[in-house]
């Protein structure tokens, strides 16, 4: 097994450990096994009852806040196993610097990501803080209202019960957020033509109420995915991207992202698909398989998530992306999913409900459909391809957007 964030390899034991020892506290429940160097090969600690003294005494006298932790040996090898666990008092101090797991190493954090581990430590998030802007207006929030669940008048109580205000505190930067003003980016929106050098188009929407900014977007997808169809006397509306697709993924861009960034939710929009681009890797405590199943619903805002649900701008929390899933439903090209640690990438693609694909290609897509998730090796054993082909064709499908991935390494696993 190789080193990753979850789990690192020490030859000997000395106080490079103990910054390993934070980013796990920090951020994610991990482990260091002492006695396996960095190829993985074990090469033993001696006298592996007094080495755990060592190491307690070590994370006792240099982590502060003391983290929770456990010590396991394996004497028939000489590997001691310790367990850091995902702390609840962040965040955790070696040397008075917090850390953090990159991949495989570790690493101080930043500024930024040393202010967000403090107000989970205090069970706070960005959006509950004071707003710096005091002299808020809420036309548009009150609009909306009325149109929606007939709240004639946004009044202090109105926001207190929404928990935008408080007396103690005033606004904060939810408040400030579907105010009718604020400081914050917005969305970024880019038609492009036939190469992202062409820009046939550009909007961006900053500094106004998030309701704003959403229903401007969802105005700009109308112009250019949507049109109405005569046949006989009647008009229908064809949408080329699903509305319900879009709409979701917007909502949850707004939701989900982090406003504490200064970065826009950025839209391109081109012929064959959009992309969304939302600042943000995944809620903290959230898997990537959890995500693209829609079992969890971690609100980074909750606040916010907490109007676009009364305002029925999403359907409940947590099923954005089944939604988007189920708009594509009767469509051979699917939504893609990027998930990177700084931010989410949603691509919806053109409906195409004709199969443009090669005899090998459909027989692969129709052996993925309706099974949950398959291995390379399955597909090949189902469809009696060879494993090189089955890889390849996987690949074609992939790129197409037909076929999803998930996982990595030996836990890589296909679906549709």
């Amino acid at each position: 097994m190789r080193e990753s964030r979850i789990l690192q390899y020490k030859k000997s034991i000395s106080n490079t450990f103990l910054k390993t020892v934070s980013a796990y506290a920090n951020y994610r429940t991990g482990e260091i096994r002492f006695g396996i160097d960095d190829n993985g090969h074990v090469v033993g600690i001696e006298n592996t009852e007094d080495a755990c003294l060592d190491l307690e005494n070590r994370i006792n006298d240099s982590i502060s806040p003391k983290p929770d932790y456990s010590l396991d040996i394996n004497k028939r090898i000489g590997v001691i196993t310790l367990t850091v666990k995902d702390g609840l008092h962040k965040p955790y101090f070696y040397k008075s610097k917090a850390y953090k797991r990159n991949d495989s190493a570790t690493i101080e954090v930043d500024t930024l990501e040393l202010t967000r581990l403090i107000l989970e430590g205090q069970n706070k998030s960005f959006e509950s803080l004071k707003s710096k802007k005091q002299d808020l207006s809420f036309e548009r929030l009150e609009k909306a209202f009325q149109a929606t669940i007939g709240i004639k008048k946004i009044t202090k109580d109105v926001l207190k019960t929404l928990e935008l205000f408080s007396e103690s505190e005033g606004y904060n930067n939810a408040a400030e957020l579907v105010a009718d003003e604020n400081d914050f980016h917005g969305i970024d929106i880019v038609r492009f033509g036939d190469n992202i050098n062409i820009l046939l188009d550009r909007e961006t929407f900053e500094h106004i109420s998030v309701l704003d900014q959403f229903e401007k977007t969802m105005n700009q997808y109308r112009k250019y995915y949507q049109y109405e169809e005569i046949k006989g006397t009647l008009r229908k509306t064809v949408e080329v991207i699903p509305e319900e697709a879009f709409r979701e993924a917007i909502a949850n861009a707004i939701i989900h992202r982090t406003w504490d960034l200064n970065a826009h939710i950025r839209v391109a929009m081109y012929e064959d698909k959009i992309d969304i681009m939302s600042p943000g890797g995944l809620p903290k405590g959230m898997t990537e398989e959890e995500y693209l199943e829609g079992q969890v619903s971690i609100l980074r805002n909750p606040i916010i998530g907490n109007i676009f649900f009364r305002l029925h701008h999403i359907e409940r929390f947590g099923t954005g992306v089944k939604r988007i899933n189920s708009a594509y439903e009767n469509s051979d090209m699917k939504p893609q999913f990027g998930l990177f640690e700084n931010f989410i990438k949603i691509t919806l693609p053109v409906v195409q409900l004709k199969t443009l694909l090669s005899p090998d290609e459909k027989l692969v897509f129709q052996t993925l459909s309706g099974n949950k998730k398959m291995s390379s090796t399955e597909v090949a054993e189902l469809t009696g391809f060879g494993k090189t082909k089955v890889v390849s064709l996987l690949k074609s499908l992939i790129e197409q957007g037909y076929v999803k991935v998930v996982g990595s390494g030996r836990g890589t696993r296909y679906l549709t």
